[in-house]
């Protein structure tokens, strides 16, 4: 059934001027009438061509936020929730508020744009997570100003922030090199992540830059970044019979689940195997050992995101990209020194 705005009408029993004036946020329609109207656009996913200048000209100071993919993190994970506080302050300041979308029932081909629409958010910011949904692409095609969060948007009216996942692995890969260890691992997530793509064939390459032998047998991937995931991936590796010097985990909490099962097999950290994470949550400083890992600059990701989003809303930019520069801490998992 094709949809436009006189069969949206006809089904809410309304004039084609009533809904035109609701898509236009009119104050002069009842309550009742409005949300009636709405919840049909919302059931039929209508989309007006005129949503766009709607956007445009009624700003409603609200931000959209979207955690993304089938498996999505959670709002409590602790890299994204640092992210997630600096970009709200920043959006505070410049005097936008905050509304969170469920993702729940659009994984099976559901429709964030009409969402957007309906809520007349301004924008949103995009937070990666796996396997993502094509509702996601739809929304960064649209004429909706997007910012991802560790997630390549290309639209017209889209940008992204992230760190460098390449120099990420380049750093940990010559920070072990320094330390004497020739044979490297790797704990990846899943394959539907291009974060973890991304520091693995860093990694990969780093490895083939210092002249070194590559181990396929020794690079595992999990369901996701968490502990478990980490635990069971050193596990597998563990079951194998040989064990690499060093292993770079691409993300803190996978480090995490790593040793603690190594701890449970008896082997000693950094002694019999050094550990590397990736991101430098709070965590790192108070685990045993403290965990040596890449701090990305999560203060540095929101607050960009914001500021790109809001001239992305207000036509100051067309879109774009900036990746923040990482950097290595070194605590107690590597050890220090040269080994032999």
């Amino acid at each position: 059934m094709q949809v436009n705005i006189k069969k949206i009408a006809e089904m809410a029993g309304v004039s084609v001027s009533t809904v035109s004036k609701i898509m236009n946020n009119y104050n002069d329609v009842s309550e009742k009438t409005k949300q009636r109207v709405l919840e049909i656009i919302e059931q039929t996913g209508y989309s007006p061509s005129n949503s766009a200048k709607t956007l445009a000209t009624k700003k409603s100071n609200l931000i959209g936020v979207i955690f993304a993919g089938e498996l999505n993190v959670e709002i409590t994970h602790p890299f994204f929730v640092e992210v997630l506080n600096s970009f709200k302050k920043q959006m505070g300041v410049l005097g936008y508020d905050l509304i969170f979308f469920s993702n729940e029932k659009f994984v099976s081909g559901g429709d964030y744009f009409s969402r957007c629409v309906h809520f007349h958010v301004d924008g949103c910011v995009i937070i990666s997570g796996e396997k993502m949904e094509p509702a996601i692409r739809d929304l960064d095609m649209s004429s909706i100003p997007c910012i991802g969060v560790d997630l390549e948007l290309k639209g017209k009216k889209s940008g992204y922030v992230m760190s460098d996942n390449y120099q990420i692995a380049s750093k940990v890969v010559e920070h072990l090199y320094l330390l004497g260890h020739r044979e490297l691992g790797f704990i990846g997530s899943t394959g539907d992540s291009d974060i973890s793509n991304q520091r693995e064939a860093g990694y990969i390459k780093a490895i083939e830059s210092f002249g070194l032998s590559l181990n396929t047998d020794w690079f595992i991937h999990g369901d996701d970044f968490f502990e478990p995931s980490g635990y069971a991936a050193m596990r597998r590796l563990i079951e194998q019979g040989s064990l690499p010097k060093a292993v770079f985990a691409a993300s803190d909490l996978l480090a995490l689940g790593a040793i603690r099962a190594l701890k449970e097999h008896g082997l000693r950290v950094p002694e019999d195997i050094a550990v590397v994470g990736c991101d430098d949550i709070e965590a790192c400083k108070y685990t045993t050992p403290t965990l040596t890992t890449i701090r990305q600059n999560k203060e540095r990701l929101g607050v960009l995101a914001a500021h790109m989003l809001f001239d992305l809303i207000n036509n100051q930019s067309e879109g774009g990209s900036f990746v923040v520069e990482p950097a290595l801490i070194v605590r107690e998992s590597c050890g220090s020194g040269l080994r032999g």
